[in-house]
């Protein structure tokens, strides 16, 4: 399966990665073609690194582990923003984790957030706000 960048932003996972860490109780759901973790009233993030430093996404329910994620970004090539394909009126933002061969990446994960990036954290005028 191929994919086609579509028009929006498209940063370094590392700079996505200090910005979802400031921003965990924005995410609304994070996952793979395989696995969704989804945000719930009585469940919260937990972002972290790994003994491997490799980044890692949980959601926990008091001192539960209800899901985890762990990244493995060797393959990473770039973050893709656009806003939220099924609901572009709700200032919702897809964060698309392309990776893969360069001739035919592929998203390897995605997160959903409840707002995009604002001007200042991108460092220039112009982007994409809640």
């Amino acid at each position: 399966m191929t994919i086609s960048v579509q028009s929006g932003l498209s940063l370094t996972f590392e700079r996505f990665w200090r910005w979802l860490l400031e921003h965990s109780n924005c995410l609304l759901r994070a996952g793979t073609s395989d696995a969704v973790l989804y945000d719930l009233e009585e469940l919260h993030w937990q972002l972290d690194e790994d003994e491997d430093h490799n980044p890692m996404i949980q959601v926990v329910r008091g001192k539960q582990l209800v899901g985890e994620l762990v990244l493995d970004v060797r393959e990473l090539l770039f973050v893709q923003v656009t806003r939220d394909p099924d609901a572009e009126e709700s200032g919702r933002y897809l964060f698309e984790l392309i990776g893969g061969p360069k001739e035919e990446p592929f998203p390897l994960y995605h997160f959903l957030m409840s707002h995009g990036l604002e001007e200042q954290e991108l460092g220039h005028a112009g982007g994409l706000k809640h």
